[in-house]
């Protein structure tokens, strides 16, 4: 089974996985279909069986706040993903070289949906590529992506986009790609969504970054080039931070960017016109 995401061709080479992958939603919106099975993938997830020792764990986090232990660090060859719910068997992903995953255990959907999305979210970050943490919108055929914390507001702003704004439309709730091509940055739809299931296989241009926070007012200010990586940077996935040859590749998405897009700051109300002022801001009306 091959998955156009994000213009990279991801592919799931054995019938465990494909099974699981019809228990995840979302990810039907991105398949290609028996008439796309010869072409050329770019990463491709297989079944496995010897996952490898690590060589170091580089990072240790909480899935969700629920109680899944993740682990994530380099082997002899690659990467490697553990995540160990308190009930069950645990979930891992390793990769051998750039583009071959391989997944064993437990497939329960919520995890294989993440591990999916730390495998390629491996191979994208050194070809130009990343998730941002964010909720996106589309208003005229380019994109907003507004950033936070979790609980900050991201989709209560976006809501009050598409409630206030005519024509605006949600293109994803919480994991866009943004990937850099020729010069342009562009933000697509991705089969990760948060909890509102929005699947959009399509790709628009960055017209600006919103980074928000709570206030009892509605200021909206642009940030310098410092202060625009300082807001881009704790939306990227932390899972990634603690390696240099991902976090190179991270950089470098984010410094274009930062060249090619304002960025600003929006202290807000969950209003209407604060919307309205992003709006205002960024599109000039």
């Amino acid at each position: 089974m091959k998955f156009n995401i994000a213009d990279f061709i991801v592919e799931l080479a054995d019938e465990q996985l494909h099974n699981a992958i019809k228990m995840v939603d979302g990810f039907q919106y991105f398949y290609l279909g028996d008439t796309h099975i010869a072409e050329q993938s770019d990463l491709t997830f297989f079944y496995g069986t010897d996952c490898p020792e690590y060589k170091n764990i580089e990072y240790s986090f909480i899935y969700h706040d629920v109680n899944v232990k993740g682990h994530i660090g380099t082997t002899a060859n690659g990467f490697r993903l553990d995540l160990n719910p308190a009930d069950g068997e645990p979930l891992n992903l390793w990769s051998v070289g750039d583009d071959k995953f391989y997944l064993a255990g437990n497939f329960s959907p919520d995890m294989f949906r993440f591990a999916l999305w730390v495998g390629f979210g491996i191979y994208i970050s050194v070809h130009g590529a990343v998730a941002i943490h964010s909720s996106a919108i589309l208003y005229k055929e380019r994109v907003v992506i507004f950033l936070g914390e979790s609980g900050t507001g991201k989709s209560t702003h976006t809501r009050l986009w598409r409630e206030s704004i005519t024509q605006a439309s949600l293109l994803n709730d919480d994991s866009p790609i943004v990937r850099s091509v020729d010069g342009k940055v562009w933000v697509y739809g991705s089969p990760w969504s948060g909890k509102t299931p929005c699947y959009r296989n399509e790709r628009y241009e960055l017209a600006g970054c919103v980074r928000l926070s709570q206030a009892p007012y509605n200021k909206i200010v642009r940030l310098n080039v410092l202060q625009a990586y300082s807001a881009l940077h704790p939306s990227a996935p932390p899972q990634f931070a603690y390696n240099n040859h991902l976090y190179d590749g991270i950089s470098k998405t984010l410094g274009d960017m930062i060249a090619n897009v304002p960025l600003f700051h929006l202290e807000c109300l969950p209003n209407a016109e604060a919307a309205e002022l992003s709006c205002k801001t960024i599109f000039g009306e």
